[in-house]
């Protein structure tokens, strides 16, 4: 169980700007109802703050080709998972948090880690997926392939990245309170804080508490950098 405060550390990475908060909610997710504007907002052509553009896309496949991830097919990033669910529409409500964080990244454009903070053990930090690294990502018992990849760790492995997050870490209907990381990229700084103000307001907005973790960032040649 994590403990604030928390600071996430981030190894060197030219493009990777994360953006990590921690919610709490006022009750169970199992116990709160998605508000029907956050469920118009899982619509492909909803009105929103921000609309995913193809310089985005690109931006985000860029990110995760960097430590030699391939972002395509069944890599490709989370968000653009969410734009083909959306489109065929089979983007289906799961509970509060999971339909806000979808609502965000669909139409941003940035995936969106979201982890029950309780599941997770400190320290955390991000780094790159290591040869023959591998979780299992849904209740089915699927595993995915880290190397190469952008992933938290916590002290027990790997257990998010920006195509799918680990099946041990996700939210349920008891879950409290949650990590969430937008895995933001230099060229779109600016637009992943305005993705992330938009977001907590949709928090606060059902009265959950939410707090800016701090991302320390290692420079190449051990250095750190805070953000």
């Amino acid at each position: 169980m994590i403990v604030p405060p928390l600071v996430l550390e981030q190894d060197p990475h030219p493009l990777l700007r994360p953006v990590a908060f921690l919610t709490w909610f006022p009750r169970r997710l199992g116990e709160i109802p998605t508000p029907p504007p956050v469920l118009a907002l899982l619509d492909l052509d909803a009105e929103a703050p921000l609309r995913r553009t193809e310089e985005v896309r690109r931006a985000v496949r860029d990110l995760l080709r960097h430590w030699g991830h391939k972002a395509a097919g069944r890599g490709k990033p989370a968000a653009e998972y969410l734009v083909r669910a959306a489109s065929e529409g089979t983007l289906d409500s799961i509970n509060v948090a999971v339909d806000i964080c979808n609502a965000v990244s669909l139409h941003s454009g940035f995936s969106i880690a979201l982890l029950d903070l309780d599941l997770l053990e400190p320290p955390l930090r991000i780094a790159r997926g290591q040869p023959g690294e591998r979780y299992v990502f849904n209740r089915s018992g699927q595993e995915m392939d880290l190397e190469g990849l952008i992933c938290l760790y916590d002290a027990r492995g790997p257990c998010a990245n920006p195509v799918k997050d680990a099946q041990r870490a996700k939210t349920h209907p008891d879950t409290r309170a949650t990590l969430t990381i937008l895995w933001g990229t230099t060229p779109f700084e600016e637009r992943c804080r305005r993705a992330y103000e938009w977001y907590r307001g949709l928090l606060e907005a059902l009265g959950a508490q939410v707090t800016e973790v701090p991302v320390r960032r290692s420079a190449p040649g051990g250095n750190q950098e805070g953000s």
